[in-house]
């Protein structure tokens, strides 16, 4: 299996953005867990890097939190999509779209001609 890597600066928000889209109210450890699963293994999302992400996400009114119980019945606290934040993963996304078609006419031979 190849090396884990740590997640681009600027990234991760949007990662747990699209995965609170995708699958609904999550736990901290289920959003870690899923961006590794999707990202095929080739990423490590660690507490002392997803903890502080939702917190920022949080305060900027991009989820909400409320406690819950998990799959093996302990006390978890569970994050969702608020509207801001459905609008902030379009923004993002449009964002980072942008950004790879500008790095992709670096990598691409004679394509800023």
């Amino acid at each position: 299996m190849p090396p884990k890597n740590d997640v681009w600066q600027g990234t991760l928000a949007l990662m747990i953005l699209k995965t609170l889209e995708a699958l609904g109210p999550l736990h901290g450890y289920g959003i870690a867990r899923r961006i590794e699963q999707t990202s095929g293994n080739r990423l490590a999302v660690n507490y002392g890097t997803i903890y502080p992400a939702l917190l920022k996400l949080e305060q900027e009114n991009y989820i909400q939190s409320e406690w819950g119980q998990s799959d093996n019945n302990r006390r978890a606290k569970f994050y969702k999509l608020t509207r801001a934040g459905h609008k902030q993963l379009r923004q993002e996304a449009r964002d980072w779209e942008q950004t790879t078609a500008i790095l992709a006419r670096f990598l691409t031979p004679d394509s800023g001609s």
